[in-house]
């Protein structure tokens, strides 16, 4: 194995000199490095680089980073002309990670991302974006001021996997009270936006309207009000209902039967445009799963700025299924293939700065269609210089 990996190595040879504008290493070139001039040792670029390497190989730790990077020395020589005759230790990675900017960190990459992945876009496509939270729970119950627990909450492209923009949420905040930063023209602008119920408010609407985006938003418990009156109507609809929608998929996977049924209507409008702005559509979502011994079922109401003539019920459908990978594709992998939650890197903004890194790997995986993330790491473990490809090389000469 030694002896492949080094074979292959030397096709890699003088790489860095040649890498471009859609290169990862050359992006990360750009974000500013705010450590003293004495006693630093090694490139800002180049320790993101070992770091990225060694969690595409699977490695989930300061200290397992380090180790793997000083156990492929002999070869990271041949690759890497910056690669000095000694690599960072653990701590050395901590407090590299405290001094970056993680909102500039975020924009770089997303950025490099965003301009390679332009050529896929349909022009005509209005980009979904989600909303959602997820705390860093390696950062909690810590009692030192530089420990402090962190919340971040994420603007999430549903297609590409890119984190648009993220923010961290103070301990004594919630989401809410950090929303209004994030919608502006920049991230909203001739999107769809989907969150959860929590940010089911007036002012969220009224943000997403004047930011000139859509929404697409679920009534639950904390608007007993809106719950109950969506309820009412798909439950008992006026006799004179003129607009009455639905769609319907049927799932069959993992020894169970899913079925989402979708109604949709534009009858309520009138009646809830005052306290909600832009309002376009209702809507009621029907969902049962059947199992060998057991059949579930749950509704969920919502609405949507979106007129019937942009979002039939079947598009709802889709808007809502792909609401959640914000949940599956992003937050669990990072919790359990990536093992975020049991990170211990606590100090100052390192925590924020490994998660920007982790959602970029995954957007990265996503960008390379790669359906399971566990065994794309294991592949890069056994061949590490598939990784050096992918860092190194101009992202759009890789597929």
């Amino acid at each position: 194995m030694t002896s492949i990996i080094a074979e292959e190595a030397k096709d890699l040879e003088g790489w860095i000199g040649q890498a471009d504008v859609h290169s990862v290493y050359h992006a990360l070139q750009q974000v500013n490095d705010t450590r003293r001039e004495q006693g630093k040792r090694y490139p800002l670029p180049l320790v993101l680089i070992y770091l990225l390497l060694a969690k595409a190989a699977g490695e989930t730790t300061l200290q397992a980073t380090a180790e793997w990077i000083r156990l492929r020395a002999d070869w990271l020589h041949e690759v890497l002309p910056q690669a000095g005759p000694r690599f960072p230790c653990a701590a050395t990675y901590s407090n590299v990670l405290r001094a970056v900017d993680p909102v500039q960190l975020n924009q770089v990459l997303m950025d490099l991302l965003t301009r390679v992945r332009a050529s896929e876009r349909a022009e005509e496509e209005q980009r979904h974006v989600a909303l959602d939270g997820k705390t860093l729970r390696g950062t909690q119950h810590h009692l030192a001021e530089d420990q402090a627990k962190m919340h971040q909450v994420s603007l999430y492209e549903t297609q590409t996997g890119i984190v648009l923009t993220e923010h961290i949420v103070g301990d004594k905040e919630n989401e809410l009270s950090r929303i209004g930063e994030m919608l502006v023209p920049q991230w909203i602008k001739g999107r769809i936006v989907s969150a959860d119920a929590l940010h089911t408010q007036h002012a969220f609407c009224l943000g997403i309207q004047l930011a000139e985006g859509d929404y697409l938003l679920f009534a639950k418990g904390n608007q007993p009000t809106l719950q109950e009156d969506l309820r009412l109507f798909f439950r008992e609809p006026p006799l004179d209902c003129l607009d009455w929608r639905t769609a319907q998929t049927c799932e069959k996977k993992h020894g169970r039967i899913e079925t989402r049924e979708l109604t949709a209507s534009t009858e309520l409008n009138d009646f809830l445009a005052r306290p909600w702005s832009g309002i376009a559509q209702v809507f009621q979502v029907r969902r049962r799963v059947e199992k060998p011994l057991v059949c579930t079922q749950q509704i969920v109401y919502g609405f949507t700025s979106l007129t019937a003539a942009q979002a039939g019920p079947d598009r709802l459908l889709e808007l809502i299924r792909a609401h959640w990978r914000i949940e599956n594709r992003l937050h669990r992998r990072r919790d359990v293939t990536l093992q975020e939650d049991a990170c211990q890197v606590r100090k100052g903004i390192a925590p924020r700065v490994l998660a920007i890194l982790n959602s970029f790997l995954l957007a990265l995986f996503d960008w390379l269609g790669v359906a399971n993330v566990a065994s794309q790491m294991r592949l890069f473990a056994a061949r590490p210089v598939l990784a050096f490809r992918l860092f190194f090389l101009s992202l759009e000469r890789i597929k």
